[in-house]
């Protein structure tokens, strides 16, 4: 199976290629690709195989900051080498244009872009994807350069180099540059040392109308920050609840960056053993499953997975069962949380936080706060409009061209634990008027508005006669009509959004951060650079209500797992 990559296309939000740069063979132009990628209906796959075109293609697709990103392969290849291949394109390009990535950025540094495309990848063949290695090889102009180029006066630009181009300006003995690390840049200074360490959660939990978590998983990621001079080799001890034997089985799948030493993880749980790249990277990435085990799963609820918030939906309420109500529950207690004496906390130097929950600069203990709460209710396409929005707490609006109720509540409203609900009242396509279901002859429905001709509407001459109902039965007919129809309407799930700083999910923690001295190079003697930690969790509508037909198929699945 081959990794190549033959080309990449970069379209800005107008669908306007901004960046063409071919690698290898004759890959479909862009103009003929982009037609053929907008045919699939949203959400598009990010691989979409093309027979129709010559040679027949495989596309590959992602999009971020309003850019579309386009690969192409025309020979049998690993899809995730060339998905994660454009990840680090656009990786690189943040790092050396600057974030958030933009149309105009590109288009204002193609030069710096051409280099880049250049040294990652040669002939289709990846080569170089650190921004740190880059660094050394790639011509970055400054603001002198630019100035220059703008009067119309020669820079030193790439175009105008010299015979043999950017090799030149690299030194011809690497041997006095310091070791070859492929992730570290030579002859790194700086004049404050820092490290900082973000770990950030991203929980994906279902849950069933009862309130019962389905399955509950915790995406991790541990970002690192590294601004230390020369080569330092670095100790990260992480922990968790049940010693070393409780992170081994916590942490599931997990994956690290090419500077850490696997032998050590292997040897030592929950040590990471590394020489950091310069600057900012993703030390590690886990995924963390929630749930018990198969036996203690009858006993299991919400209340067990102790959630910041969990939400439910109440259906049907009211005369005309017209009315649903979102019932958010809040809780204030984060477990593991709680501050630890200041002689047990972890030696974070000077002014590092040594906290069950640190934040950076500062010792002293951070209170895990619940922010950017906002819960999402999707309404079926037949509903006209949601009316009548009251919120106990935060404010409720309905979007019809969505079809979407979002409820969000500000950082002061879901700081006091309790229970917090929104009530709603829908309004279907049926009107006052047409409550008994019959429209001249014709019975609609409600859900559709499609309706059925009664043929004795037309072709009975002469009807039997029945007996009228009294008032109060029609009126009660009718209401019970009305609720039958209004069910029909009602919404079967909802999600939840929020963050939490300075609490885990997990549990997982942060015991020390240490330098090796005796194999750290070019440090220096005496040097304790400062150091911070930081925690956060996030639930991006992770934390999904699903309708009753879903709890009945994954509880198919559950019995014969346990069977």
């Amino acid at each position: 199976m081959s990794t190549a990559v033959e080309a990449i296309y970069v379209f800005n939000q107008n669908n306007d290629c901004i960046l063409e740069h071919v690698y290898r063979s004759r890959p479909p132009a862009p103009r003929t690709l982009l037609p053929l990628y907008q045919r699939h209906p949203k959400p598009r796959p990010p691989v979409i195989y093309l027979p129709n075109v010559n040679p027949p293609t495989v596309l590959f697709s992602l999009l971020h900051s309003n850019l579309l990103f386009f690969s192409t392969a025309s020979t049998d290849v690993e899809p995730l080498f060339i998905l994660e291949f454009l990840h680090r394109v656009i990786d690189v390009f943040e790092e050396f244009i600057g974030a958030p990535l933009l149309a105009n950025k590109i288009e204002s540094s193609y030069d710096v872009v051409a280099q880049l495309l250049g040294e990652m990848c040669d002939a289709g063949s990846v080569c170089n994807t650190e921004p740190n290695a880059l660094r050394d090889d790639v011509e970055i102009p400054g603001w002198m350069d630019k100035f220059l180029v703008g009067v119309g006066l020669p820079g030193n630009q790439p175009g105008s180099l010299s015979t043999g181009g950017l090799k030149q300006h690299l030194p011809l003995n690497p041997s006095t540059t310091g070791p070859a690390i492929p992730w570290r840049r030579a002859n790194v200074r700086h004049t404050s040392n820092e490290l900082y360490v973000d770990i950030l959660e991203t929980l994906n939990v279902t849950l069933a109308p009862s309130g019962r978590p389905l399955g509950a998983i915790a995406n991790g990621s541990i970002a690192f920050t590294s601004k230390l001079s020369g080569v330092p080799d670095l100790l990260l001890t992480l922990s968790a609840s049940g010693g070393k034997l409780g992170l081994e089985k916590a942490v599931e799948l997990p994956v690290f960056h090419p500077c850490v030493r696997l032998a050590r993880w292997k040897e030592r749980p929950g040590e990471l053993s590394f020489v950091p790249p310069d600057g900012k990277f993703v030390l590690a990435g886990y995924e963390v499953n929630l749930m018990p085990s198969i036996p203690d799963l009858k006993s299991w609820s919400n209340v067990n997975l102790q959630l910041p918030a969990s939400v439910e939906v109440l259906k049907s309420l009211g005369p005309n069962g017209a009315d649903f109500e979102i019932r958010l529950a809040i809780q204030n207690t984060f477990p593991g949380s709680a501050s630890i004496p200041q002689a047990q906390r972890p030696a974070f130097g000077p002014r590092g936080s040594g906290t069950s929950t640190p934040v950076f600069g500062g010792g002293g203990n951070a209170t895990p706060t619940l922010q950017d709460v906002v819960v999402t209710v999707p309404i079926p396409s037949s509903v006209r409009s949601v009316i009548d929005l009251r919120a106990s707490r935060g404010e409720a609006y309905f979007t019809a061209s969505e079809s979407m109720v979002e409820w969000r509540l500000s950082t002061k409203a879901a700081a006091s634990p309790g229970t917090a609900t929104l009530r709603c009242t829908i309004v279907g396509p049926v009107t006052d008027d047409d409550t008994d279901g019959m429209v001249n002859g014709f019975h609609t429905d409600p859900t559709s508005g499609d309706y059925d001709e009664q043929q004795d509407a037309y072709q009975s001459s002469a009807p039997e006669p029945v007996k009228l109902p009294n008032a109060r039965d029609k009126q009660d007919s009718q209401d019970q009509k009305k609720v039958q129809l209004n069910a029909r309407l009602m919404p079967s799930s909802a999600s939840l959004s929020f963050s939490v700083k300075g609490w885990l999910a997990s549990g997982i923690k942060v015991d020390g951060l240490t330098i090796d001295t005796r194999k750290s190079r070019g440090l220096g003697e005496g040097v304790k650079p400062y150091k911070g930690v930081k925690y956060l969790t996030v639930s991006r509508k992770g934390v999904n209500l699903v309708p009753p037909g879903f709890l009945a198929y994954a509880f198919s699945v559950i019995s014969s797992i346990t069977d």
